[in-house]
Protein backbone atom coordinates (compact mmCIF):
# COMPACT_ATOMS: atom_id res chain seq x y z
CA UNK A 1 0.00 0.00 0.00
CA UNK A 2 1.23 3.31 -0.83
CA UNK A 3 2.88 5.16 2.32
CA UNK A 4 0.27 8.16 1.58
CA UNK A 5 -2.87 6.21 1.79
CA UNK A 6 -1.94 3.68 4.80
CA UNK A 7 -3.78 4.10 8.31
CA UNK A 8 -1.52 5.73 10.81
CA UNK A 9 -0.64 2.83 13.21
CA UNK A 10 -1.61 3.87 16.53
CA UNK A 11 -0.21 1.62 19.80
CA UNK A 12 -2.52 1.66 22.75
CA UNK A 13 -0.90 1.31 25.78
CA UNK A 14 -2.31 0.77 29.50
CA UNK A 15 -2.36 -0.59 32.49
CA UNK A 16 1.27 -0.35 34.69
CA UNK A 17 2.66 -0.81 37.79
CA UNK A 18 0.78 2.01 39.78
CA UNK A 19 -2.25 1.70 41.53
CA UNK A 20 -4.38 2.98 38.75
CA UNK A 21 -3.86 0.32 36.96
CA UNK A 22 -7.16 -0.81 36.48
CA UNK A 23 -8.22 2.43 36.04
CA UNK A 24 -6.17 3.03 33.36
CA UNK A 25 -7.67 -0.42 31.72
CA UNK A 26 -11.15 1.42 31.55
CA UNK A 27 -9.70 4.15 30.42
CA UNK A 28 -8.18 2.46 27.54
CA UNK A 29 -11.54 0.46 26.99
CA UNK A 30 -12.92 3.62 26.01
CA UNK A 31 -10.46 5.16 23.92
CA UNK A 32 -10.45 1.71 21.98
CA UNK A 33 -13.99 1.80 20.99
CA UNK A 34 -13.99 5.10 20.17
CA UNK A 35 -10.81 5.42 18.07
CA UNK A 36 -11.84 5.28 14.39
CA UNK A 37 -10.44 2.11 12.56
CA UNK A 38 -10.56 3.73 9.06
CA UNK A 39 -8.12 5.81 9.92
CA UNK A 40 -6.28 4.22 12.29
CA UNK A 41 -4.26 0.39 12.29
CA UNK A 42 -4.80 -0.36 16.35
CA UNK A 43 -2.41 -2.15 18.40
CA UNK A 44 -3.67 -2.97 22.19
CA UNK A 45 0.06 -2.87 24.45
CA UNK A 46 -1.36 -3.60 28.13
CA UNK A 47 1.72 -3.41 30.84
CA UNK A 48 1.20 -5.67 33.78
CA UNK A 49 1.46 -4.98 37.46
CA UNK A 50 4.85 -6.37 37.44
CA UNK A 51 5.90 -3.94 34.33
CA UNK A 52 5.39 -6.76 31.76
CA UNK A 53 4.51 -5.68 28.26
CA UNK A 54 2.65 -7.59 26.37
CA UNK A 55 0.01 -8.04 23.06
CA UNK A 56 -3.33 -7.30 24.46
CA UNK A 57 -6.68 -8.49 23.13
CA UNK A 58 -8.00 -5.43 20.87
CA UNK A 59 -11.48 -6.33 22.84
CA UNK A 60 -13.02 -2.64 24.54
CA UNK A 61 -15.53 -5.38 26.41
CA UNK A 62 -12.95 -6.75 28.75
CA UNK A 63 -11.53 -3.48 29.87
CA UNK A 64 -14.92 -2.86 31.65
CA UNK A 65 -15.61 -2.80 35.51
CA UNK A 66 -18.08 -6.14 35.33
CA UNK A 67 -20.01 -7.34 38.36
CA UNK A 68 -17.74 -5.16 40.59
CA UNK A 69 -14.79 -6.43 39.45
CA UNK A 70 -12.05 -4.44 37.75
CA UNK A 71 -10.30 -5.40 35.22
CA UNK A 72 -6.39 -5.80 34.02
CA UNK A 73 -3.70 -6.56 32.09
CA UNK A 74 -3.30 -10.06 32.61
CA UNK A 75 0.08 -11.13 31.08
CA UNK A 76 -1.31 -13.79 28.81
CA UNK A 77 -0.55 -12.33 25.99
CA UNK A 78 2.83 -12.23 23.80
CA UNK A 79 5.87 -10.62 25.33
CA UNK A 80 6.39 -6.97 23.64
CA UNK A 81 9.39 -5.04 23.58
CA UNK A 82 9.75 -1.11 22.79
CA UNK A 83 13.17 -0.55 20.80
CA UNK A 84 14.50 2.46 22.44
CA UNK A 85 16.49 2.78 18.68
CA UNK A 86 15.06 5.82 16.57
CA UNK A 87 15.78 4.14 13.55
CA UNK A 88 13.90 0.93 14.14
CA UNK A 89 10.62 2.37 15.56
CA UNK A 90 8.20 -0.23 16.48
CA UNK A 91 7.08 -2.25 18.97
CA UNK A 92 9.03 -6.30 18.89
CA UNK A 93 7.00 -8.76 19.72
CA UNK A 94 8.70 -12.03 21.38
CA UNK A 95 6.72 -15.15 21.21
CA UNK A 96 8.96 -17.41 22.86
CA UNK A 97 12.24 -16.37 24.99
CA UNK A 98 14.21 -17.43 22.03
CA UNK A 99 12.52 -15.34 19.33
CA UNK A 100 11.77 -12.40 18.37
CA UNK A 101 9.89 -10.51 15.46
CA UNK A 102 8.66 -7.04 14.53
CA UNK A 103 5.20 -6.88 14.76
CA UNK A 104 5.28 -3.54 13.39
CA UNK A 105 6.32 0.22 13.03
CA UNK A 106 4.84 2.25 15.07
CA UNK A 107 3.26 5.98 14.06
CA UNK A 108 2.04 7.23 17.59
CA UNK A 109 1.75 6.28 21.02
CA UNK A 110 -1.02 6.96 22.57
CA UNK A 111 -0.49 6.40 26.66
CA UNK A 112 -3.59 5.84 28.31
CA UNK A 113 -1.59 5.96 31.76
CA UNK A 114 -2.15 7.11 35.12
CA UNK A 115 0.13 7.34 37.75
CA UNK A 116 3.68 6.14 38.35
CA UNK A 117 5.63 4.36 35.46
CA UNK A 118 3.50 6.12 32.80
CA UNK A 119 1.54 9.45 33.32
CA UNK A 120 4.93 10.96 35.75
CA UNK A 121 7.37 10.90 32.87
CA UNK A 122 9.08 7.54 32.41
CA UNK A 123 7.66 6.07 29.46
CA UNK A 124 7.48 9.82 28.20
CA UNK A 125 11.60 9.42 27.89
CA UNK A 126 11.04 5.78 26.75
CA UNK A 127 9.30 7.34 23.54
CA UNK A 128 11.43 10.33 22.99
CA UNK A 129 14.72 8.29 23.09
CA UNK A 130 12.61 5.92 20.68
CA UNK A 131 11.44 8.53 18.27
CA UNK A 132 8.21 7.77 18.63
CA UNK A 133 5.45 11.23 19.14
CA UNK A 134 2.97 10.71 21.90
CA UNK A 135 -0.18 11.85 23.28
CA UNK A 136 0.12 14.36 26.06
CA UNK A 137 2.95 16.20 27.98
CA UNK A 138 6.58 15.73 27.44
CA UNK A 139 9.09 14.60 30.21
CA UNK A 140 9.26 17.52 32.75
CA UNK A 141 5.26 18.33 32.58
CA UNK A 142 4.23 15.23 33.06
CA UNK A 143 7.17 14.57 35.98
CA UNK A 144 6.03 17.88 37.86
CA UNK A 145 2.53 17.73 37.45
CA UNK A 146 2.67 13.78 38.65
CA UNK A 147 4.10 15.08 42.18
CA UNK A 148 1.97 17.38 43.78
CA UNK A 149 4.29 19.12 45.97
CA UNK A 150 6.73 20.51 42.97
CA UNK A 151 3.30 21.30 40.81
CA UNK A 152 1.93 23.68 43.61
CA UNK A 153 5.87 24.96 43.60
CA UNK A 154 5.35 25.92 40.09
CA UNK A 155 2.14 27.27 39.71
CA UNK A 156 2.41 29.25 43.21
CA UNK A 157 6.17 30.69 41.24
CA UNK A 158 3.79 31.48 38.31
CA UNK A 159 1.37 33.79 40.24
CA UNK A 160 -1.75 31.06 40.38
CA UNK A 161 -3.81 30.34 43.71
CA UNK A 162 -2.83 27.00 45.27
CA UNK A 163 -4.16 26.02 48.94
CA UNK A 164 -2.13 25.91 52.00
CA UNK A 165 0.30 22.30 52.20
CA UNK A 166 2.76 20.57 53.35
CA UNK A 167 5.35 17.33 51.97
CA UNK A 168 5.87 14.75 54.20
CA UNK A 169 9.55 12.85 52.80
CA UNK A 170 10.24 9.72 53.62
CA UNK A 171 13.32 11.02 55.19
CA UNK A 172 11.56 12.77 57.60
CA UNK A 173 9.30 10.80 58.74
CA UNK A 174 11.64 8.19 59.49
CA UNK A 175 13.98 10.62 61.20
CA UNK A 176 11.46 12.47 63.69
CA UNK A 177 7.62 11.90 62.94
CA UNK A 178 7.07 14.79 66.01
CA UNK A 179 8.54 17.15 64.19
CA UNK A 180 6.69 16.18 61.22
CA UNK A 181 3.24 16.44 62.74
CA UNK A 182 4.27 19.89 64.79
CA UNK A 183 5.04 21.20 61.26
CA UNK A 184 1.79 20.20 60.28
CA UNK A 185 0.18 22.19 63.38
CA UNK A 186 0.44 25.12 60.74
CA UNK A 187 -2.50 23.63 58.39
CA UNK A 188 -6.13 23.98 59.63
CA UNK A 189 -8.19 21.11 59.87
CA UNK A 190 -9.63 19.40 58.43
CA UNK A 191 -6.86 17.74 55.96
CA UNK A 192 -6.12 15.63 53.16
CA UNK A 193 -3.15 13.53 53.50
CA UNK A 194 -2.60 11.88 49.71
CA UNK A 195 0.16 10.18 48.00
CA UNK A 196 2.40 12.98 46.44
CA UNK A 197 2.42 10.80 43.30
CA UNK A 198 -0.72 9.39 43.04
CA UNK A 199 -4.35 9.56 41.86
CA UNK A 200 -7.85 8.63 41.16
CA UNK A 201 -8.61 9.35 44.64
CA UNK A 202 -6.12 6.48 45.71
CA UNK A 203 -4.49 6.21 49.52
CA UNK A 204 -6.22 9.47 50.36
CA UNK A 205 -7.77 10.22 53.54
CA UNK A 206 -9.57 12.82 55.30
CA UNK A 207 -8.57 14.18 58.27
CA UNK A 208 -10.94 16.17 61.40
CA UNK A 209 -8.83 14.44 64.67
CA UNK A 210 -4.57 15.21 64.75
CA UNK A 211 -4.75 11.87 66.27
CA UNK A 212 -5.39 10.42 63.29
CA UNK A 213 -2.88 11.59 61.08
CA UNK A 214 -0.20 9.27 62.10
CA UNK A 215 -2.26 6.54 59.88
CA UNK A 216 -3.34 8.78 57.60
CA UNK A 217 0.46 9.29 56.40
CA UNK A 218 1.39 5.28 56.78
CA UNK A 219 -1.08 4.65 54.29
CA UNK A 220 -0.40 7.41 51.79
CA UNK A 221 2.93 5.97 52.35
CA UNK A 222 1.56 2.75 51.12
CA UNK A 223 1.12 3.87 47.97
CA UNK A 224 4.54 6.44 47.75
CA UNK A 225 6.97 7.57 50.38
CA UNK A 226 6.32 11.48 49.71
CA UNK A 227 3.10 12.23 51.58
CA UNK A 228 1.16 15.92 51.32
CA UNK A 229 -1.00 17.13 53.37
CA UNK A 230 -3.34 19.66 52.24
CA UNK A 231 -5.26 21.91 54.68
CA UNK A 232 -9.11 21.66 53.10
CA UNK A 233 -11.42 23.79 52.35
CA UNK A 234 -14.32 24.56 53.67
CA UNK A 235 -17.70 25.47 51.54
CA UNK A 236 -16.28 25.56 48.47
CA UNK A 237 -17.67 24.06 45.18
CA UNK A 238 -15.22 21.21 43.51
CA UNK A 239 -14.72 22.47 39.49
CA UNK A 240 -12.66 20.82 36.72
CA UNK A 241 -11.91 22.83 33.44
CA UNK A 242 -10.07 20.76 30.67
CA UNK A 243 -7.22 21.99 27.97
CA UNK A 244 -7.02 20.85 24.88
CA UNK A 245 -3.30 21.96 22.96
CA UNK A 246 -3.46 22.49 19.22
CA UNK A 247 -1.18 24.56 16.60
CA UNK A 248 -2.56 27.66 17.75
CA UNK A 249 -2.11 27.12 21.15
CA UNK A 250 -3.94 25.88 24.13
CA UNK A 251 -7.83 26.05 25.00
CA UNK A 252 -10.02 25.54 27.37
CA UNK A 253 -13.13 23.62 28.14
CA UNK A 254 -16.84 24.42 29.53
CA UNK A 255 -16.21 24.08 32.95
CA UNK A 256 -17.69 20.99 35.29
CA UNK A 257 -18.73 20.56 38.75
CA UNK A 258 -18.63 17.10 40.89
CA UNK A 259 -21.39 17.00 43.68
CA UNK A 260 -20.66 14.39 46.68
CA UNK A 261 -23.59 12.60 47.68
CA UNK A 262 -24.23 12.10 51.27
CA UNK A 263 -22.35 9.31 52.50
CA UNK A 264 -19.03 10.28 50.91
CA UNK A 265 -16.66 12.58 52.85
CA UNK A 266 -14.98 13.39 49.70
CA UNK A 267 -14.52 12.61 46.21
CA UNK A 268 -13.27 9.14 46.58
CA UNK A 269 -11.92 6.30 44.39
CA UNK A 270 -15.41 4.36 45.62
CA UNK A 271 -17.59 7.63 45.04
CA UNK A 272 -15.60 7.63 41.30
CA UNK A 273 -15.94 4.10 39.84
CA UNK A 274 -17.43 2.19 42.38
CA UNK A 275 -20.55 3.33 43.16
CA UNK A 276 -23.29 6.04 42.16
CA UNK A 277 -22.14 8.67 44.53
CA UNK A 278 -21.99 11.62 43.08
CA UNK A 279 -23.22 14.43 40.54
CA UNK A 280 -21.26 15.54 37.70
CA UNK A 281 -22.22 18.78 36.26
CA UNK A 282 -21.62 19.55 32.81
CA UNK A 283 -21.74 22.49 31.95
CA UNK A 284 -21.10 24.21 35.82
CA UNK A 285 -23.79 26.64 36.73
CA UNK A 286 -21.25 29.57 37.42
CA UNK A 287 -21.42 33.34 37.01
CA UNK A 288 -19.85 34.18 33.48
CA UNK A 289 -16.91 35.85 35.33
CA UNK A 290 -16.13 32.56 37.07
CA UNK A 291 -16.07 30.85 34.25
CA UNK A 292 -13.90 33.27 32.52
CA UNK A 293 -10.86 33.49 35.54
CA UNK A 294 -11.70 29.33 35.88
CA UNK A 295 -10.84 28.84 32.20
CA UNK A 296 -7.70 31.63 32.05
CA UNK A 297 -6.03 29.97 35.42
CA UNK A 298 -6.53 26.59 33.53
CA UNK A 299 -3.98 27.52 30.43
CA UNK A 300 -2.11 29.52 32.37
CA UNK A 301 -1.57 26.18 34.79
CA UNK A 302 -1.15 24.40 31.67
CA UNK A 303 1.27 26.81 29.97
CA UNK A 304 3.13 27.06 33.86
CA UNK A 305 4.38 23.33 33.79
CA UNK A 306 4.88 23.59 30.06
CA UNK A 307 2.38 20.98 29.28
CA UNK A 308 1.62 19.73 25.92
CA UNK A 309 -1.89 17.53 24.24
CA UNK A 310 -4.34 18.05 26.90
CA UNK A 311 -4.72 18.65 30.68
CA UNK A 312 -7.88 18.17 33.19
CA UNK A 313 -7.23 21.03 35.88
CA UNK A 314 -9.14 21.03 39.06
CA UNK A 315 -10.15 23.90 41.48
CA UNK A 316 -11.99 24.82 44.55
CA UNK A 317 -14.21 28.35 44.07
CA UNK A 318 -15.17 29.94 47.24
CA UNK A 319 -18.67 31.56 47.99
CA UNK A 320 -16.84 34.92 46.80
CA UNK A 321 -15.86 33.09 43.49
CA UNK A 322 -12.31 33.09 43.96
CA UNK A 323 -10.51 29.78 41.90
CA UNK A 324 -7.84 28.42 43.79
CA UNK A 325 -5.82 25.39 42.13
CA UNK A 326 -6.03 21.89 43.43
CA UNK A 327 -4.57 19.82 40.78
CA UNK A 328 -3.33 19.21 37.27
CA UNK A 329 -3.87 16.28 35.55
CA UNK A 330 -1.64 15.66 32.21
CA UNK A 331 -3.42 12.36 31.52
CA UNK A 332 -6.96 12.83 32.58
CA UNK A 333 -9.43 9.83 33.00
CA UNK A 334 -10.94 8.63 29.43
CA UNK A 335 -13.83 6.19 30.92
CA UNK A 336 -17.29 7.04 29.72
CA UNK A 337 -18.09 8.74 33.35
CA UNK A 338 -14.47 11.10 33.17
CA UNK A 339 -15.18 14.79 34.07
CA UNK A 340 -12.25 15.41 30.41
CA UNK A 341 -14.18 13.88 27.75
CA UNK A 342 -17.83 14.98 29.00
CA UNK A 343 -16.07 18.64 29.25
CA UNK A 344 -15.63 18.15 26.21
CA UNK A 345 -18.31 16.75 24.57
CA UNK A 346 -20.16 19.49 26.09
CA UNK A 347 -17.88 22.06 24.09
CA UNK A 348 -18.84 20.44 20.88
CA UNK A 349 -16.11 17.33 20.32
CA UNK A 350 -17.49 14.21 20.25
CA UNK A 351 -15.52 11.65 22.18
CA UNK A 352 -14.03 9.95 18.87
CA UNK A 353 -13.44 13.89 17.33
CA UNK A 354 -11.23 14.19 20.63
CA UNK A 355 -9.56 10.99 20.43
CA UNK A 356 -8.60 11.99 16.70
CA UNK A 357 -7.44 15.64 17.81
CA UNK A 358 -4.89 14.09 20.44
CA UNK A 359 -3.45 11.78 17.94
CA UNK A 360 -3.20 14.32 15.18
CA UNK A 361 -1.27 17.22 18.10
CA UNK A 362 1.02 14.04 18.86
CA UNK A 363 2.02 13.89 15.09
CA UNK A 364 2.80 17.69 14.80
CA UNK A 365 4.58 18.22 17.49
CA UNK A 366 6.71 14.98 17.24
CA UNK A 367 9.31 14.56 19.38
CA UNK A 368 12.62 15.93 20.83
CA UNK A 369 13.45 19.54 21.94
CA UNK A 370 10.78 21.59 20.90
Amino acid sequence: MDEQQRRIRVAVVFGGRSSEHAISCISAGSVLAAIDRDRYDVSAIGITTEGRWVVERDDPARLRIADGQLPAVDGAGSHVVLSADPTRRGLHVRPSEEAVGLLHDIDVVFPVLHGPWGEDGTIQGLLELAGIPYVGSGVFASAAAMDKGHMKAVLSAAGLAVGPYELVTAGAWSADPQAVLARLDRLALPVFVKPARAGSSVGITRVSDPAHLPAAIELARSHDPRVIVEQGFLGVREIECGVLDGPDGPRASVCAEIVVRPGHDFYDFEAKYLEDAVDLIVPAALPDEVIASVQAQAVAAFEALTCEGLARVDFFVTPEGRAVVNEVNTMPGFTSISMFPRMWQASGLTYPQLVDHLITDALRRGTGLR
